[in-house]
């Protein structure tokens, strides 16, 4: 049950940071809205891990490509930066969640980059089916 709640709180922080990215990328360009956005996470960060610790000492551990996650957060906000002040919040989620979830599945199916393995059974292929059919409704 917890891990529903603290899922929900993420999601919830997924698209308030959507929002702001979009508002941030208005004012200051989208590359201007990546440093922001990354900057205050950083600034974040460093004070949690100050104040809590953490355990940066078997980042030695972490295969390699794991690492890309950092750069693959400048792409997130990069593209959700540009994207909201054109799409609008709601269908830039839709399509971001849509897309999130068939690699998600994709990446379960085959058990890539470290994904517990979860073949796409026919019930799992009709969802994302009806999941991409959603978003096209969504977004038209």
């Amino acid at each position: 049950m917890i891990g529903l709640l603290v899922a929900a709180v993420g999601g919830i922080a997924i698209a308030l940071q959507s929002l702001f990215s979009g508002v941030i990328g208005r004012h200051v360009g989208v590359l201007g809205a990546v440093f922001i956005v990354h900057l205050t996470g950083l600034l974040l960060a460093g004070v949690l891990l100050a104040l809590r610790g953490g355990g940066l000492a078997g980042w030695q551990g972490v295969p390699r490509y794991a690492l890309l996650a950092g750069f693959l957060g400048v792409v997130i906000v990069a593209c959700v930066s540009y994207a909201v002040p054109r799409l609008g919040l709601g269908n830039t989620l839709v399509v971001t969640i849509a897309s999130q979830l068939i690699v998600g599945a994709l990446l379960a199916h085959f058990g890539l980059l470290g994904a517990a393995l979860r073949p796409l059974d026919p019930p799992r292929a009709l969802g994302i089916a009806v999941l991409i059919l959603g978003a096209w409704l969504v977004v038209r």
